[in-house]
C-alpha cells in the first residue's frame, strides 16, 4: 500500500518499522474514495473506524456518509488498494455499493468519538482538547499511535494546513485510554483521560475541571480511584453540579472517610448544594459535635438579606440638591461607614432610582440635583438572597454597602460589606 509520509514527531519503537507511513486524521477527512480510477468516485471519507485493542487501536474500515437521506457505506480495511495524496482507492463492492455502516461493540470512530474530546495532559497537567489523531500505516495495517493537542493540530483540523506552528504536542495512546472500554461501548462515547494510576497524581483543581467534562459513569470511575484525602480536595474544588453528581452514588462508608478530611466549613459548602433529604442523610454520617457545627454554619449561610439588613443609611428624593444631601449627611448622626452613599428615591412611591457616592457629592456642584449626579441603574440585593449570594455580590462589585429591595424596587434596608464578609470569613476558618 503506497502513501505519502507526513512530517512530525515519531512514536518511539514503531518508528523503526520498514515501509511505515505516518498520517494525521485531518489529512484523510473528506478525501475522495475511488474505485480503479480517480474519476470513479463513490464518496468522501467521513470517518475512520478503529477497533479498541491493545496496545494500539487498529483501523478496520472507512465510514462514508453521503447525506441527503442516502444510506451510509462501510468499506472494510482489507478492501483498500492504495492510499494516495488525492484519493483512497478501494476494490469494487460485490453489489451496487458497499453495505451501510452498522456500529459494533468495541468500535471507535475517530471524528465522532475522539476529535474535540477532553483529555488530561499528563505533561502539562491541564485540561486539553484532542485536535487531531496521529496514525501509523505499515504493510496494510493502520494503528492509532498518538493524539495531537497542539495548536498546529487545530489549524489542520480546520483546513489551514499551510500555516505552520513550531511545536507539535503529541501524547502517546498508551497514556490516553478510555476510562472503561465497556463504558465507551455502552454509551457510544469516549471521553479521554490519563490512566487511573496517573490520575492520583494530578492537582485537585485539574481533576475537578476534568470531572465536569466527563459523563456520569466515567466521572464515578475517576472518583472511585482517589484516596479519601484526594477525593475531599477534589470535591472542594468542584462546581456544585459536579459535587451533586459525585455524592449521588457514593457509599456511606467511603463518604464517612472522605468527610473526615474536610473542615466543618467545607462540609457546609458541600451540603448546601445537595437536595435537603440527601444533605440530611449525609449529616447523619458525621460525629455529633461536627454535625452541630456544620448545621450552625448552614443556618448562618441561609440567613436572608431581609434578616441581615439594617436601616442605618441615608436617602433623599431625586429632586434634592447636592447641598441638601450634604446637609442631611452632616446632621444625620450616623457612623462614617453608614454614609458612604446616598440612596435616591422617587417619592412618594419610594422606589430606588439611583445612588450617589459621597466622594462624588463632595466634588459636585452644590446646586445640582441628585438626579443629575446619581448613578443608575443600581446594583441591588433581593430580600430573600442568602449570605452566600450577598458575599458574591460584594466580591463582584466591591461596594461598601448594598441596598435591599422588594419585587417593585422599594428600598427596604441595606447590608454592609463588613458584616456580611465577616460571617463568611468566620465560616471559612471553621
Amino acid at each position: 500500500m503506497a502513501g505519502s509520509q507526513t512530517t512530525g514527531q515519531r512514536p518511539g519503537a514503531v518508528a523503526e518499522l520498514k515501509d511505515a507511513h505516518f498520517y494525521y486524521f485531518s489529512e484523510f477527512l473528506n478525501r475522495r474514495i475511488c474505485i480503479g480510477k480517480i474519476k470513479n468516485k463513490i464518496g468522501k471519507l467521513s470517518d475512520l473506524v478503529f477497533k479498541l485493542s491493545e496496545p494500539y487501536p487498529e483501523a478496520i474500515g472507512i465510514y462514508i456518509e453521503h447525506g441527503w437521506g442516502k444510506p451510509t457505506e462501510f468499506v472494510a480495511w482489507d478492501k483498500i488498494v492504495k492510499i494516495e495524496d488525492d484519493a483512497i482507492f478501494v476494490q469494487p463492492p460485490q453489489g451496487e455499493q458497499y453495505p451501510p455502516f452498522v456500529d459494533q461493540p468495541g468500535w471507535l470512530l475517530v471524528n465522532e468519538h475522539l476529535i474535540g474530546r477532553t483529555i488530561l495532559d499528563t505533561d502539562g497537567r491541564r485540561t486539553e482538547v484532542v485536535n487531531d489523531v496521529h496514525l501509523l500505516e505499515s504493510r496494510g495495517r493502520m494503528i492509532l499511535v498518538h493524539v495531537d493537542v497542539s495548536f498546529h493540530g487545530f489549524l489542520r483540523k480546520w483546513g489551514f494546513k499551510k500555516l505552520q506552528w513550531p511545536k507539535e504536542r503529541l501524547i502517546s495512546w498508551k497514556f490516553v485510554q478510555p476510562l472503561s472500554v465497556e463504558d465507551a461501548v455502552a454509551t457510544d462515547t469516549v471521553s479521554l483521560s490519563v490512566t487511573r494510576n496517573a490520575i492520583k497524581d494530578l492537582p485537585s483543581e485539574d481533576l475537578a475541571d476534568a470531572l465536569e467534562e466527563l459523563t456520569g459513569e466515567q466521572q464515578q470511575a475517576v472518583f472511585s480511584v482517589l484516596d479519601s484525602e484526594k477525593a475531599a480536595e477534589t470535591l472542594i474544588e468542584a462546581e456544585p453540579r459536579a459535587r451533586r453528581q459525585l455524592i449521588a452514588r457514593i457509599r456511606k462508608e467511603r463518604a464517612k472517610n472522605i468527610f473526615t478530611e474536610m473542615s466543618a466549613a467545607q462540609l457546609a459548602d458541600l451540603f448546601s448544594v445537595l437536595p435537603h433529604d440527601h444533605a440530611t442523610g449525609m449529616m447523619e454520617l458525621l460525629p455529633k459535635p461536627q454535625a452541630k457545627r456544620v448545621q450552625a454554619i448552614l443556618s448562618e449561610m441561609e440567613a436572608s438579606a431581609k434578616a441581615l439588613m439594617s436601616q442605618d443609611f441615608v436617602w433623599m428624593t431625586k429632586d434634592a440638591t447636592v447641598a441638601q444631601a450634604m446637609a442631611a449627611i452632616r446632621t444625620s448622626g450616623k457612623d462614617a461607614d453608614s454614609i458612604s452613599y446616598v440612596y435616591v428615591l422617587d417619592r412618594p412611591e419610594g422606589v430606588l432610582v439611583g445612588v450617589a457616592d459621597l466622594r462624588e457629592l463632595v466634588l459636585a456642584d452644590e446646586n445640582a440635583s441628585l438626579k443629575d449626579v446619581m448613578n443608575a441603574p443600581v446594583v441591588t440585593a433581593e430580600a430573600d438572597d442568602i449570605r452566600e449570594d450577598l458575599g458574591d455580590l460584594f466580591v463582584k462589585y466591591h461596594y461598601r454597602m448594598l441596598p435591599v429591595v422588594d419585587a417593585e424596587d422599594h428600598l427596604l434596608g441595606v447590608v454592609k460589606y463588613n458584616e456580611i464578609m465577616k460571617g463568611l470569613v468566620t465560616r471559612a476558618k471553621a
